[in-house]
């Protein structure tokens, strides 16, 4: 569910430095070695930089779904098409799959998705 509240700006720039951290983090990591920690950070970024978005126009998401509903809302900016839409949500599935069931990204995953995340990232 996406909630009306007051945008958070002070909110917005704690979640940015997280997304600095985590950029720095991952562009350490082995993709090859640890493909799924690698995959999981990735996600992360992208969703704290779109929950960013969602603060700044005074939206949030909370609840089962919440972060489904999250990438959708960003299919509203230009800035996304619908591939990349498409891959953020396959991002957050691959997470959800390696945080609650355990199973492994495949190394060719990422190293076949990359750049396009790092794209995404940078606009």
């Amino acid at each position: 569910m996406i909630i009306k509240i007051t945008p958070d700006k002070e909110k917005v720039k704690s979640i940015l430095k997280l997304v600095k951290d985590r950029e720095r983090f991952v562009s350490t990591v082995d993709i090859n070695e640890f493909s799924t920690i690698a995959t999981e950070n990735y996600y992360e970024i992208i969703k704290e930089l779109a929950t960013s978005l969602l603060l700044l126009d005074g939206l949030k998401t909370t609840g089962e779904g919440a972060h489904k509903e999250l990438i959708y809302y960003l299919s509203k900016y230009k800035e996304f098409n619908e591939y990349e839409i498409d891959l953020i949500d396959d991002l957050r599935i691959k997470r959800n799959l390696s945080s609650y069931e355990g199973e492994q990204v495949d190394k060719s995953y990422l190293n076949n998705k990359k750049e396009k995340i790092v794209n995404i990232i940078k606009n």
